[in-house]
C-alpha cells in the first residue's frame, strides 16, 4: 500500500486541525480543500494555472465546510476519524498512484481523485468553470515533468527552478532591474570565459557592496538586448536562492533532491540556462549531514562534463576561506576580480540611477548632491565600499525628504497647535461670566477667526503642493514605463511599436511633464513654499552625521558660535596653560572648517609637564566642549600596556589566541565611535611595542586590527600625556608660568633619550605645560568652589568663600610639585567635611547661606538666611 507524500502527510494534519476547530466529528473532503486552497500550496499552484477563480472557489469550500454537522460534547474526539467521502476519494487516489507508477500518494493524484468523485458539489463547481480530468491530468504531467513519484519528498522538486532560483533576463523584460552603469571590462571578461569550450565557469570576487551581482545584472540585461555574442543569444540567467533551498528540507536527502531536481532541469534545458550563484561559498558544506554530500560535490560532476553553466560571486575573504580549500571546485571556475569603482565611475553610477530614485520616492535629486553622497561616502564611510555606500546615502536622504514632504509643514503644524490652544482657552472662557473674562474671550476670539482662515488657505497650499507634486511623480512613472516598452519593442524588433513609442507617446508624454513642472513652478514661485522636495549636498552630509556621528554638515549659527567661543571657554576650565589651549583649539577649528590633511587625525599632541598641571582636564574639558559630555573619550592608562605582549590588547588577540572575537580596547572603540578623543596616559611608561602601533595611526590616520579590518582614525584627536621632563620645567620656569627656550631645548632632549625620533616626528605638536603660578592658584580656587557651590544648591544651600579665605587656602595648598591637585585634597579636608558635619547635626537649616572667612589664620563658618 503506497504511503502518503511528506507534503499530503502535513495537509491531512492541518485539516484535521480545521475539523477540530470547528467542532466536526470527521475530516472531510472540504476540510482538506480548505488546506490545498492555501497561495502557497502546491495544489493552489496547480489550479492557479488552471485559470480558475480561486477566491470564489475557497468561499465555495467554505459553504461546503459550514454545511457540515457541528457536534458538541465533552467526550467527543473532534476531527479524529474520516468521512465516508474522503476515504473513498484517498482510496481512488491510491489507485491512481498505482497506475502512475508511483510509491507515494501525492497531492496531485489527489485533485485528480475529485474529479472521479459522483456528484461532489466541488467536483461539479470545477467542471462549471471547464476543469476536467483530462486537463488536469495534462498540468499535472508538466509539473511532474513526466516523472513518477518515487520519493516523499519529490513534490518539493516540482518545477524546482521556478521556485528556488529567480529568472533575471524575465526581471529585465519585466522592468524589475535598476540600469547598470559602467563595469563594461568585467562584463567582457564574463562573456570571455563563458564563450570557452572548457572551463567556461566565471567567479567574480570582490569585497562587499563594489557590484559583483550587478554585473551578472547588467550581463541579464546585454541579452535583452541582444548585445552578446551568438552563443549567448537567447540564453536565460537564472539566480539560485540557496536560502529557500535549504528552508525547510528536515529530513536526510531533501535538500540533496531539490538541488538535483534544479541541476536537472538546467541539463534538460540543454546549455540553454546559465545558473548564477551568488554567495557562492555557502555551496560548500551546504545541507551536508553524516553520510551525505554537500553541494559543491553535486556540482563537480556536471561542471566537469560542460552540463552546467555556474557563474559564481564571493567576496576576497569567503573565496580565501571556503573555496580554495576546495581545490577540486575551485579549478573548475575562472576567477573575475571586481575592483571597488573610483569616485569618478561611482559618481555616473549615481547618475545613472538618479531617476529610478526620483520616481520612487517623488523628488529632484540636485547633482551637486550626487557628487557629495560619493566624495563623503568615500571620505567618512571607509569600513564600506563604493558604490553601496553611496547608493545607501542616497537612498536615505531620499527617504528623508519624502517623509518631511508626507509630514505637516512647520508653520503650519505651528499655528494648528496655536489654534487648538486658543480653542480651548475659549471653552473655558465661555463659562465665566466677570467683563474681564469676556473681554479676553473677544480678543480670543477674533484672534482665532484669524488663525482659522490662515490655516485653511495654507491646508489648501499645501493640499495643492502635494497633489502638483504627485502629478509630476505620476507622470516620470509613465515616461519610465514607455521607455522600458521601447527597449523590449526594439529587443524583440517590434519595429512598428518601437517607432510609435519613441516619436509619438515618450515625446508627448515629456511635453506633458514639462507642462506640469512649469506650472508647479510658477505656483510655487509665487509664494513661499511649504514642501521641501529637492535633495541636495546639505541632506547627504546629515545623513553621513547620523550614521557615522562625524558632523561634516554645515554649520549652523549656534555651532559657528560655540566653535568660535571654544578656545575662550576651554580657558575658563583649564587654567594657566593657554599656550595648551591654544594648540588644540586651532586644530579643531582647522578640522571643521575642512582644510586639516584628510589623511591624517585631526589632531595629534604631546602634553608633557609636571603632574596636576592640567594635561588630563584639557583632555576632559574638550570632550565636554565638544559633545557635551565627557563620556565622549577613549582613555587608556599605558602603565596597563608595559608588557611586550599587551599590545593585543590595543588591536585584539591574534588567530587562535584567547579574545580574538572580543577585538582591541583601541580598535573597537574607534570602530564604533569614529569621532572621538583619545587619551593615552602616561605614554612613556608602554612599551616600545605600542609605539610601533601607533606610527601608522600618526601618520596615516589608520590602523589594521587582528581580524584585518581596516580602523579608520582620521576623525580623532589624539592626546598623549607624559611627565618627562617635569623636574626640569619645575626647576627652570619662572614664577610668571614662563618657559624658556634653553628649558624647552633640554626638554626635547629628554624625549630623544625616551622616544624615537619617527615617533616624535609624527606628531602634531609637543606642548609644553608649565608648573601652576601662585596666580593661577587663585583662579583655581574660584572654580573647584564654584564647583561645589552647585552642588550644595542642588541641596538647598548656599556658599559663600571671601577673598581673604580663598587667598588663605591658595597659599597653604599652593605646592609646585604637586600642582592643582593639593587644592582639591585640602578643599575636600578644610571645606567640605566641615560643611557636612554641620548638614549632619543640623546646625545648618535648608535655605541658608554657609559663610566662609578667615581670622586669626584660622577658616570660620558662619551661617545666615540667603538675602
Amino acid at each position: 500500500m503506497p504511503e502518503y507524500t511528506t507534503l499530503m502527510q502535513e495537509t491531512i494534519s492541518s485539516a484535521q486541525n480545521i475539523a477540530k476547530v470547528r467542532s466536526h466529528q470527521l475530516i472531510d473532503i472540504p476540510h482538506l480543500w480548505r488546506i490545498f486552497l492555501q497561495p502557497d500550496h502546491l495544489a493552489y499552484k496547480i489550479y492557479e494555472q488552471m485559470d480558475i477563480d480561486l477566491d470564489l472557489f475557497l468561499e465555495n469550500v467554505e459553504i461546503e465546510i459550514d454545511k457540515l454537522p457541528v457536534v458538541q460534547g465533552t467526550s467527543i474526539q473532534y476531527g479524529t476519524q474520516m468521512s465516508r467521502e474522503l476515504f473513498q476519494l484517498l482510496q481512488d487516489a491510491e489507485k491512481i498512484a498505482s497506475d502512475f507508477k508511483d510509491l507515494y500518494i501525492s497531492v496531485d493524484v489527489v485533485l485528480i481523485s475529485l474529479m472521479r468523485q459522483i456528484n461532489h458539489p466541488l467536483k461539479k463547481y470545477l467542471e462549471k468553470h471547464g476543469v476536467t480530468e483530462v486537463k488536469l491530468q495534462e498540468v499535472v504531467s508538466e509539473w511532474r515533468g513526466g516523472e513518477s513519484v518515487q520519493s516523499a519528498n519529490q513534490e518539493s522538486t516540482y518545477q524546482a527552478l521556478e521556485a528556488y532560483a529567480i529568472d533575471l533576463v524575465k526581471q529585465v523584460k519585466e522592468g524589475n532591474q535598476d540600469p547598470i552603469i559602467g563595469r563594461d571590462d568585467e562584463i567582457r571578461d564574463v562573456i570571455r570565459i563563458l564563450s570557452r569550450k572548457t572551463k567556461n565557469n566565471p567567479i567574480l570576487i570582490g569585497e562587499p557592496g563594489v557590484g559583483k551581482t550587478a554585473i551578472i545584472e547588467g550581463l541579464a540585461q546585454r541579452i535583452v538586448r541582444n548585445d552578446v555574442p551568438e552563443n549567448l543569444k537567447n540564453k536565460k540567467i537564472f539566480s539560485l536562492d540557496m536560502g529557500t533551498l535549504i528552508a525547510g528540507a528536515k529530513y536526510r536527502g531533501e535538500f540533496e533532491e531539490r538541488l538535483k531536481a534544479v541541476l536537472k532541469e538546467i541539463k534538460k534545458s540543454e546549455g540553454n540556462i546559465l545558473l548564477f550563484i551568488d554567495e557562492i561559498h555557502t555551496i560548500v558544506g551546504a545541507g551536508k549531514t553524516e553520510g551525505s554530500m554537500d553541494a559543491g560535490n553535486l556540482l563537480k560532476p556536471m561542471l566537469a562534463r560542460g552540463e552546467l553553466h555556474c557563474i559564481g560571486a564571493t567576496t576576497i575573504n569567503e573565496y580565501r576561506n571556503y573555496m580554495e580549500k576546495d581545490k577540486a571546485l575551485e579549478r573548475r571556475f575562472q576567477k573575475v576580480i571586481v575592483n571597488e569603482p573610483s569616485i569618478d565611475e561611482a559618481i555616473s553610477i549615481l547618475r545613472g540611477l538618479k531617476e529610478r530614485f526620483e520616481i520612487h520616492h517623488g523628488v529632484n535629486i540636485q547633482d551637486n548632491a550626487l557628487v557629495a553622497a560619493v566624495q563623503l561616502s568615500s571620505r567618512y564611510m571607509t569600513n564600506r565600499f563604493l558604490p553601496d555606500k553611496a547608493i545607501d546615502l542616497v537612498d536615505e536622504a531620499c527617504a528623508t525628504i519624502r517623509v518631511e514632504m508626507n509630514s505637516m509643514p512647520n508653520e503650519l503644524d505651528l499655528l494648528t497647535r496655536r489654534k487648538m490652544q486658543l480653542e480651548i482657552e475659549e471653552q473655558a472662557l465661555k463659562e465665566e461670566t466677570d467683563e474681564k473674562s469676556k473681554d479676553r474671550l473677544a480678543t480670543i476670539q477674533r484672534e482665532l477667526a484669524s488663525i482659522r482662515e490662515e490655516v485653511e488657505i495654507m491646508s489648501l497650499r499645501w493640499n495643492k503642493e502635494k497633489i502638483s507634486m504627485q502629478d509630476i511623480q505620476d507622470k516620470k512613472a509613465e515616461i519610465d514605463q514607455a521607455k522600458r516598452k521601447l527597449e523590449e519593442a526594439e529587443s524583440e524588433y517590434n519595429l512598428e511599436e518601437a517607432a510609435k513609442l519613441r516619436h509619438g507617446t515618450i515625446p508627448l508624454l515629456e511635453k506633458e511633464l514639462a507642462e506640469l513642472e512649469q506650472i508647479h513652478q510658477q505656483n510655487r514661485s509665487s509664494e513661499n513654499k511649504l514642501v521641501q522636495e529637492t535633495v541636495t549636498e546639505d541632506e547627504m552630509a546629515e545623513v553621513v552625521a547620523r550614521i557615522t556621528g562625524i558632523p561634516v554638515n554645515r554649520l549652523v549659527e549656534s555651532e559657528r558660535e560655540k566653535l568660535l567661543n571654544l578656545n575662550e571657554s576651554m580657558k575658563k576650565e583649564v587654567i594657566g596653560q593657554d599656550k595648551a589651549v591654544d594648540t588644540v583649539t586651532d586644530a579643531i577649528l582647522r578640522a571643521r572648517a575642512g582644510i586639516q590633511d584628510p589623511n591624517r587625525p585631526l589632531g595629534s599632541f604631546l602634553f608633557l609637564g609636571p603632574t596636576g598641571v592640567g594635561k588630563t582636564e584639557l583632555a576632559r574639558t574638550l570632550a565636554q566642549n565638544l559633545f557635551d559630555t565627557q563620556d565622549q573619550m577613549i582613555r587608556l592608562d599605558m602603565s596597563e600596556y608595559m608588557e611586550k605582549h599587551s599590545v593585543s590588547r590595543l588591536i585584539g588577540s591574534p588567530p587562535g589566541y584567547v579574545g580574538y572575537d572580543e577585538g582591541g580596547q583601541l580598535t573597537e572603540a574607534v570602530r564604533n565611535n569614529p569621532y572621538t578623543i583619545i587619551l593615552l596616559d602616561e605614554i612613556e611608561k608602554a612599551h616600545s611595542d605600542v609605539f610601533n602601533i601607533l606610527l601608522q595611526v600618526l601618520d596615516e590616520g589608520r590602523l589594521t586590527d587582528s581580524k584585518g579590518q581596516l580602523i579608520d582614525f582620521k576623525n580623532t584627536v589624539l592626546i598623549l600625556t607624559s611627565n618627562i621632563g617635569s623636574e626640569l620645567l619645575l626647576q627652570e620656569t619662572s614664577s610668571e608660568g614662563e618657559i624658556n627656550s634653553k628649558t624647552e631645548a633640554k626638554v626635547k632632549d629628554l624625549l630623544f633619550d625616551s622616544f624615537r625620533p619617527e615617533f616624535l616626528n609624527r606628531l602634531d605638536d609637543i606642548v609644553l605645560f608649565s608648573p601652576i603660578t601662585k596666580q593661577s592658584m587663585i583662579k583655581i580656587v574660584d572654580k573647584l568652589v564654584r564647583n561645589l557651590e552647585t552642588r550644595l544648591i542642588a541641596s538647598s544651600y548656599a556658599l559663600y568663600l571671601t577673598e581673604a579665605a580663598k587667598n588663605w587656602i591658595a597659599e597653604k595648598a599652593y605646592d609646585p610639585a604637586f600642582g592643582a591637585r593639593p587644592i582639591k585634597r585640602y578643599l575636600t579636608n578644610e571645606i567640605e567635611t566641615p560643611i557636612a558635619k554641620m548638614i549632619i547635626g543640623n546646625t545648618i537649616k535648608k535655605g541658608q547661606t554657609i559663610k566662609v572667612d578667615l581670622k586669626d589664620n584660622h577658616l570660620i563658618f558662619q551661617t545666615t538666611d540667603i538675602q
